[in-house]
């Protein structure tokens, strides 16, 4: 059944909303915090970078204060003008810590692991005091992750900001707040940087890949961890394309799962990861992910292999350093620029 046309004004009206709501606060957060493009590294909070604003209990902090004076005038108290005073001295005095607390930190991005889509990747950033006192309560967000720590006199932290990742590719760590409410929790000092930081993400590995493609073999026999009739290595869960013969039948009997026999053959023959192998019926995202699937499972099982895509080849390899390799192509596949950007 069609959306009804009121039904279509009302998301386009909501995209309309949206899509406004992001430019108006990109336009002040160039006006206000002068963010724009990341900024080189080191990134040291000056004054005009820190901005002070009471918090929710600041508020009803001067609200009380307010309710005090008022009665103090209505019925003279002496000693009442004076703890009005005094906890309003105490509240500016927490101010000017407040900001203290934030004047001159450092800041330089560290380093962000590769991590596959729909993990959480972690940035590091490096966060350095210079001055001879301690830097209490301190929180760092990002993506709606918050980060608490704190730095002792003349020493450095590094802070992990863990960030949801939904697609492959490059993803920036972008706008990151530093804010602190030290040291009575009724002012908050904060301020907003954009480092130069980014991390690869990979595709999301497929769940339950079919097995390996065969490959030429160096040596008569079959390859090291291809599904032959050698030396029996262990169970998996059965695929569709999965020989009668491979089945557990045993465990089917007694009321187990369909699983299906692996074995280890003799040679260490090499594996041809080749995009216009897999099914035509295949999206691209699923091409991906599959690949990315035998990717690391040739790497667990220490077997050579080589990757062919369509943009680029890949010479046989093996080892850490060559699945990653694989890995970045994949996750930059269709991108703009090159891989080795």
């Amino acid at each position: 059944m069609l959306p009804r046309p009121d039904a279509l004004r009302h998301r386009h009206g909501l995209g309309d909303w949206r899509r406004h709501l992001v430019t108006l606060r990109a336009t002040l957060d160039r006006v206000l915090f002068h963010i724009g493009p990341p900024e080189p590294a080191p990134i040291v909070l000056g004054q005009r970078r820190i901005y002070v604003l009471p918090t929710p209990a600041g508020l009803a902090f001067a609200a009380a204060l307010l309710v005090m004076l008022i009665a103090s005038i209505n019925y003279n108290l002496s000693l009442g003008h004076a703890l009005v005073f005094l906890l309003g001295g105490v509240s500016v005095a927490s101010i000017v810590h407040a900001f203290r607390n934030l004047l001159h930190l450092s800041f330089t991005p560290g380093r962000a692991e590769p991590v596959f889509s729909g993990e959480r990747a972690g940035f590091h950033v490096i966060v350095a005091n210079h001055r001879n006192a301690r830097r209490p309560s301190l929180r760092l967000g990002a993506h709606g992750a918050v980060v608490p720590f704190e730095i002792d006199a003349e020493d450095r932290a590094d802070v992990n900001i863990p960030v949801a990742t939904t697609a492959r590719g490059w993803m920036t760590l972008g706008r990151v707040r530093i804010e602190t409410t030290y040291p009575l929790g009724l002012i908050r000092a904060w301020s907003v940087l954009v480092p130069d930081q980014r991390c690869l993400v990979y595709p999301t590995p497929e769940p339950s890949p079919p097995p390996l493609p065969e490959g030429p073999s160096s040596t008569p026999g079959r390859r090291a961890g291809s599904a032959g009739d050698d030396d029996f290595s262990g169970l998996r869960r059965h695929q569709p394309a999965d020989s009668p013969r491979q089945v557990a039948w045993k465990t089917l009997a007694r009321g187990g799962p369909m699983l299906t026999k692996q074995f280890t053959g003799m040679d260490g023959g090499k594996i041809h990861l080749d995009w216009n192998d897999l099914p035509a019926d295949l999206g691209t995202e699923a091409r991906l992910s599959r690949m990315t699937a035998w990717i690391v499972a040739a790497e667990q099982r220490g077997l050579a292999f080589a990757l062919t895509l369509p943009t680029v080849s890949i010479a046989p390899g093996q080892g850490s350093e060559h699945s990653a390799n694989c890995l970045r192509h994949l996750a930059l596949f269709g991108t703009e620029g090159p891989a080795d950007a």
